[in-house]
């Protein structure tokens, strides 16, 4: 795997996300954060994730959307469970994944973060796979970037969100 000059990781499928921008600094890249996420809430291997992340969500296609179909968000990147890796957003932009957010006393974690996502939920392990390359995705942005922490949603954002959830094996994530 290799971040190529534009942010783009060679070798996986590109799906362009409008929901990101600029980045004061894009080169202030220095944190990894890692998200769950499931559309619907539970179910696994639909089409919901990249329609939302590319503000297309049907909100006539399930109840929950109808909930979130307006919502702007976005991460630089998703391993699904098959392990299949998407990238939504170049690494030299900011995505929008982390909302209202501190780290180390930084605010505004977007605009120095880069967002994975892992396709899941709080009540469901994790499969191998998504850890084999979640594993070999942070060593490349780690060659690309520097030795970039990584942090939990919930350690970002506490008693707003709660992934990647207690399944995550932060262990197994190259930490």
């Amino acid at each position: 795997m290799v971040i190529d000059d534009r942010g783009i990781l060679a070798g996986v499928r590109f799906i362009a996300s409008p929901h990101c921008d600029e980045r004061s600094n894009p080169a202030d890249i220095r944190l990894i954060v890692i998200h769950n996420i499931s559309l619907p809430p539970g179910e696994y291997g639909g089409s919901g994730i990249i329609e939302l992340f590319t503000g297309r969500l049907d909100p006539a296609q399930h109840p929950y959307y109808a909930q979130i179909h307006t919502l702007r968000v976005s991460a630089h990147f998703l391993i699904r469970r098959d392990g299949e890796i998407i990238q939504f957003v170049p690494c030299d932009k900011r995505a929008w994944h982390c909302g209202v957010s501190i780290w180390q006393n930084w605010e505004r974690c977007n605009d120095f973060s880069l967002g994975i996502e892992l396709e899941g939920d709080d009540q469901t392990a994790f499969t191998e796979m998504q850890y084999h390359r979640l594993q070999e995705l942070i060593t490349c942005l780690r060659t690309a970037y520097g030795d970039l922490p990584l942090a939990g949603h919930s350690t970002i954002a506490p008693g707003r969100k709660t992934d990647p959830g207690p399944y995550f094996d932060w262990s197994r994530s190259g930490s």
